[in-house]
C-alpha cells in the first residue's frame, strides 16, 4: 500500500516530508522523482548558513516510516480570504463581524 502511495505522489509531483526510520530523521519539502523496484530516488534543498544546497538521494522503501504532504496553507492575521462569487451560499465563509452585528 505505501509503494502505491508513493508512486501517487510521483507522477503528482507532490513536494511531501518523509521519516526515514532507519536514520531516525526527516527529510522535508522533498520531491519523489523515482520509483525503482524498492528504490525512492527524493531531491530536495537544505539551507546550509549561507548557501542552498541541493539533494537527490536514493532510499529504500523499507526505510520509509512515514510520508506526509501539506493540503492547504493560511496566512495569519487580520488577512481577508480570497471567494469567488460563484461559490453556493452554504459554503461561503461569513465576515464574522456582519454576522454579529446586522443591519
Amino acid at each position: 500500500m505505501l509503494h502505491r502511495k508513493i508512486y501517487q505522489l510521483c507522477c503528482d509531483a507532490r513536494e511531501v516530508c518523509v521519516f526515514l526510520r532507519d536514520q531516525q530523521r526527516w527529510i522535508e519539502r522533498a520531491r519523489i522523482i523515482d520509483i525503482e523496484g524498492d528504490l525512492v530516488t527524493l531531491r530536495y534543498e537544505t539551507d546550509e548558513e549561507d548557501e542552498v544546497c541541493s539533494w537527490e538521494e536514493m532510499v529504500r522503501l523499507e526505510s520509509i516510516g512515514a510520508v506526509t504532504q501539506k493540503l492547504a496553507s493560511v496566512p495569519r492575521g487580520n488577512v481577508e480570504p480570497l471567494t469567488t462569487e460563484d461559490c453556493p451560499d452554504a459554503e461561503r465563509i461569513r465576515n464574522r463581524y456582519t454576522d454579529l452585528n446586522p443591519e
